[in-house]
Formats: C-alpha cells, sequence, structure tokens
C-alpha cells in the first residue's frame, strides 16, 4: 500500500463515523474491516466501492459539502485516478429497502445510463428541482466548499 493510500484508509474509520452520526444517515456498505475497501464487486482489484442511504437529499448534501466529508474528498486525486465515465450514481429507494452492489453497479452502466434517467439522480440536479428557489446558491456554494477545502 502506497503511503498516500494508507492516508486515505487511515481516515476512513473517522469519516464512516462522521457519516453515522450525521443527521439523515439511515445505512452504509460494510464488510468485515467496518467499510467497503474489501467487498469485490467487479473483477477490477482496484475498484472500490461505497454506498450509503440517506433521509433526504438534503441530508446527504449537508454531509457532503458542509462536513469534514469535504476536505476528505477534496483530496480524493490524490488517492484515486480521475475517472473517465460516471464514477457516482444516485436514486430513490422504497423505505425499508436496502440496496445491493448489483443495483449500483446496474445503474452506473452506461446502458443503464442512457435508458434510465428517470431511474438515477445527480445530487446537485436532484437539489435544484427538489428546492428550485435555492438552486443558483447550492451550486455556487458546492464549488465555492470544494475549491477552498482543497490541500
Amino acid at each position: 500500500m502506497t503511503p498516500a493510500l494508507a492516508d486515505f484508509m487511515a481516515a476512513l474509520d473517522r469519516i464512516n463515523a462522521l457519516a453515522e452520526r450525521s443527521p439523515g444517515f439511515v445505512w452504509r456498505l460494510q464488510g468485515d474491516s467496518g467499510n467497503a475497501t474489501e467487498i469485490l464487486t467487479t473483477p477490477d482489484p482496484y475498484f472500490l466501492i461505497n454506498m450509503s442511504l440517506w433521509e433526504s437529499i438534503e441530508t446527504l448534501f449537508e454531509f457532503v459539502y458542509r462536513s469534514a466529508h469535504t476536505g476528505f474528498m477534496a483530496r480524493r486525486r490524490e488517492w484515486f485516478e480521475k475517472p473517465v465515465e460516471a464514477y457516482q450514481v444516485l436514486w430513490w429507494v422504497p423505505a425499508g429497502h436496502l440496496p445491493t452492489t448489483a443495483e449500483a453497479l446496474e445503474r452506473l452502466r452506461p446502458a443503464a445510463r442512457a435508458g434510465g434517467v428517470a431511474r438515477r439522480l445527480h445530487l446537485q440536479g436532484a437539489l435544484s428541482a427538489a428546492i428550485p428557489q435555492r438552486r443558483r446558491s447550492f451550486r455556487h456554494e458546492a464549488r465555492a466548499l470544494l475549491r477552498s477545502a482543497g490541500p
């Protein structure tokens, strides 16, 4: 493991605990280690998956862009290659349903993206639809937080 990746791994427990304490948190995917890094979902051993459920888009946004997670997320290029295709997918699930990794991968596939627009969400787009009167300020605020949170 590289020193940079060791830094990422060392922070996971703290960031996951922060998520679990955050308002609106429901569930997150975990393996035996307490995080999802050992869960293999594709033949690529370097492919990591992270899944969580939140009560609302607003509470997810608060965690992602207004907590210590923001600075952690801003450092992702230190640890991971820049993706060449979509690497995130959000979608609504019925109350009580825990999504599977297979569901997530199916929704992330290019064919699903092309034909399943109604089945997936983009966080800022979903926020814009949920809170149209604040559309511009949320987008501007998210960009400003990401720029200021960098190393």
